[in-house]
């Protein structure tokens, strides 16, 4: 069983069960998630929630209660042979307490944030769980001090990341990638174990243009408002408005709002077409390829900026939560950055815009500086390559599933 919650988690559980069903073809697997997942072979017992923080969570509470509940009811009748978790930490660690009641073994997949906040969960999760697989490598640390076996297994956005690139690679290989003047050639966009991790041609970016439909040498600026119902919330009007500000001052770039796969259009239609009718391209479920085609990015907090990064493309970060939850998470939460692209590094490389300051203003300002400033705009891309290499040559899904085989006995 494979339980994710969110859109970042469902895309980790997809990559694990394809990795799953071509390793043990006739495995059966079931879980919670989304259509990722479902299209993966994994059959759903409840879809995923877009809850996050104390006010989201409570206008969600009915919706996880009952998920709760048909997740309980299917371990009892499939009792799985493991458990696979992945974040989502409140409702998962209440699925783990159960499960292990029963016996079954538990695999954390992709931990939660336990170093920026209720670190005393460590605890409770090596109570729970039997082993660990985390993506971020600083995490294995913290919990075989805490005595679980973890590994740290590398990111399985990579693996998306290199679909999209052999995809274009077998498209240039074939003729029919249908763009035009690209100037693009089989070695520009061929995909092995080091292009990710050396750089990205420019031509790569002008070919992913022309894929996407837009103007293969005209500038791209890509604004990735997360996937939770109150991000979507807030950062689309202030996404329209940010357009509205780069075509007064640079007339020659284009936009595209990459949307998750889970997106529920309808429920955001105003805004998606008042972005439309600025000229921006929106586009659901590409978010790997629009960020392959991006000059530049403007990204909600979250899996998204770890994703920019490997693409080495330049990017303002901004957030906004609601005011209790945001007054709860500065009392809580000890960190100094909230993008994964600064906890890695160390330091502020990408600029994080948070509640108030993440106005129209103080984003196009920061923009400005990515497109003025050729020396801050290479040292962020130089930080992006050293944040790559602790991933090189790791593929997540294989070894995750690997470890489940172990765990089974298989």
């Amino acid at each position: 069983m494979i339980i994710a919650g969110e859109s970042s988690g469902e895309l980790y559980g997809s990559l694990l069960a394809q990795s799953l069903k071509t390793r043990y073809p006739d495995l059966y697997i079931f879980g919670v998630g989304g259509e990722k997942m479902q299209m993966a072979g994994v059959e759903l017992v409840s879809g995923i929630s877009g809850a996050f923080g104390i006010t989201e969570l409570f206008t969600a509470l009915k919706d996880l209660k009952a998920a709760f509940r048909k997740t309980t009811e299917a371990i009892k009748k499939f009792m799985p042979r493991i458990l696979v978790l992945i974040d989502y930490p409140d409702f998962n660690l209440k699925v783990a307490e159960f499960a292990k009641t029963l016996g079954i073994k538990i695999l954390y997949y992709v931990s939660p944030q336990v170093w920026a906040w209720r670190k005393n969960r460590v605890k409770k999760i090596a109570h729970l769980v039997n082993r660990m697989a985390v993506v971020l490598p600083f995490e294995a640390e913290i919990y075989t001090k805490a005595g679980v076996l973890c590994e740290f297994v590398g990111h399985p956005v990579l693996e998306e990341i290199e679909s999209v690139l052999q995809g274009a690679c077998s498209e240039v290989k074939s003729g029919n990638s249908g763009v035009r003047n690209s100037r693009l050639t089989t070695h520009d966009v061929l995909f092995d174990s080091n292009v990710l991790f050396d750089s990205i041609s420019p031509e790569l970016r002008v070919y992913f243009k022309g894929a996407l439909g837009l103007n293969a040498h005209l500038p791209l600026i890509s604004l990735l408002p997360g996937s939770r119902p109150h991000e979507l919330k807030r950062l689309l009007p202030l996404m329209m408005e940010v357009i509205k500000q780069c075509k007064e001052q640079y007339s020659g770039y284009q936009f595209c709002v990459p949307l998750s796969p889970n997106t529920d259009e309808r429920k955001y239609s105003y805004y998606l077409e008042a972005l439309k009718q600025e000229g921006a391209l929106i586009k659901k479920g590409e978010s790997i390829r629009a960020l392959a085609a991006s000059d530049m990015a403007v990204i909600a907090s979250g899996t998204a900026t770890l994703q920019a990064a490997f693409l080495e493309v330049p990017m303002v970060v901004i957030y906004k939560l609601s005011p209790s939850t945001y007054f709860l998470a500065r009392l809580f939460v000890d960190v100094r950055h909230i993008s994964l692209v600064n906890i890695l590094s160390g330091r502020g490389v990408v600029p994080e815009l948070l509640q108030q300051r993440a106005n129209p203003d103080n984003i196009v300002n920061e923009l400005r500086k990515l497109i003025d400033d050729d020396p801050y705009r290479k040292n962020m891309v130089n930080c992006f390559k050293s944040i790559k290499k602790p991933y090189s040559g790791l593929m997540a899904s294989k070894r995750v599933t690997e470890i489940i085989g172990e765990m089974a006995g298989w």
